[in-house]
């Protein structure tokens, strides 16, 4: 398996009582699946992507992602793995509005010290069919271009994990459509594993298995329809 959770709790403070985040969420992930988390808001699906993308810690449980055990390593430690093995979407884009789309997707492969950056720049621009927008800035972007950009920043570095939080709950169901669409083609093409978030069961089709959240609690697991038997 690619990633493997164990027993894992969330808790913070909330107006001086404990508030249970997620609470004792055991989970396993194969490489090259597609699993989609859902559930209601306040469930606890955004904070258990964060944790496997090593952006919090939890108050105990474990995480293995790739053979690295995120919940032990330390700051430093941390960047790296999110830089060599996490891809992360996020569902408001978080592009630098200072920068053109093509600064934007640049970024990971600058950090990393890739070598032809614009050549790969290019490339990944035209996987998400924005060619032409490489020097558009975020404003000048609609929203689903905004999240292609992001989709292209986030697979820059061929991560063996994509993580997808709400990617489509700012777009229009149609535009949203185009973006499942989207982040299915680009886990084919860059064979990654992708955990896909959202509270819409209706974009739940291109996963191979469903996993239902509530109160912090894995409540359902099922195979999704599309998914070969």
């Amino acid at each position: 398996m690619l990633i493997a959770i164990r027993d894992l709790v969330m808790r913070l403070e909330s107006g001086g009582r404990p508030l249970t985040i997620l609470d004792g969420v055991t989970l396993d992930v194969d490489a090259g699946e597609v699993i989609a988390v859902t559930g209601p808001s306040g469930s606890g699906k955004s904070t258990l992507l964060g944790l496997i993308a090593g952006l919090d810690r939890p108050t105990s449980g474990s995480i293995t992602v790739d053979g690295v055990p995120v919940t032990r390593l330390d700051e430093d430690a941390l960047a790296r793995f999110r830089r060599q093995t996490v891809g992360y979407v996020f569902q408001s884009y978080h592009l630098i509005p200072t920068l053109t789309a093509a600064e934007n997707v640049a970024v990971p492969l600058e950090l990393a010290g890739v070598g032809r950056a614009p050549g790969r720049v290019r490339d990944l621009l035209a996987e998400v069919g924005l060619a032409d927008r490489a020097h558009h800035y975020p404003a000048q972007l609609s929203g689903g271009e905004q999240q292609r950009v992001a989709l292209a920043r986030a697979v820059a570095l061929r991560p063996p994990v994509l993580l997808a939080d709400e990617p489509t709950g700012n777009l229009d169901s149609a535009t949203g459509a185009q973006i499942i669409d989207l982040l299915r083609a680009l886990h084919r093409e860059h064979r990654s594993t992708l955990v896909l978030v959202t509270h819409d069961p209706g974009l739940t089709e291109p996963a191979d298995r469903v996993v239902s959240l509530r109160d912090g609690r894995i409540v359902g697991e099922r195979r999704a329809a599309s998914a070969p038997a």
